[in-house]
């Protein structure tokens, strides 16, 4: 019988994710359930570990570099559910520059599911533009705003 979880074990493997992701480690993939259901806005639903690789992919072609905020990240968790809220920075790959927290982009909320010891379940809410690129479909007048 499976021993159950402790909120310590599952967000040292949410870091693990994150320090995985920045570092863009071949074995990230290794993390997850072979079924795993992934969210990212502008993606969609995925599931399984190719659709981890194709979110990757995607998201690197268009950014030059990104890091996890990791030691400043508030995390909850509840039973097999982790949810962490935190912060990136990095730069896209036209070379605009973000920092959350002190830009619009990079705030994000990630709901994590965990199934023996990997993560078989990863939804996560942002605004996948990071360096606030698209300025002509902003609803309000951003100039001036301090993030």
């Amino acid at each position: 019988m499976a021993t159950a979880a402790t909120d310590d074990d599952l967000i040292a493997m949410a870091k693990e994710y994150f320090r995985r992701g920045d570092a863009g480690r071949a074995d990230l993939v290794d993390l997850f359930t072979d079924d795993i259901q992934i969210y990212f806005p502008k993606f969609g639903i995925g599931k399984g570990k190719s659709a981890i690789a194709e979110l990757a992919g995607g998201l690197m072609g268009a950014l030059d570099s990104i890091e996890h905020d990791i030691e400043t990240y508030l995390y909850h968790p509840s039973g097999n559910h982790l949810i962490v809220e935190g912060t990136t920075r990095g730069v896209t790959k036209s070379g605009a520059a973000w920092a959350g927290g002190e830009t619009a982009g990079g705030r994000f909320c990630s709901v994590f599911e965990f199934s023996d010891g990997l993560i078989a379940r990863m939804h996560i809410y942002m605004d996948p533009d990071y360096a606030s690129e698209d300025r002509n479909r902003f609803l309000w007048g951003a100039e001036g705003r301090r993030w």
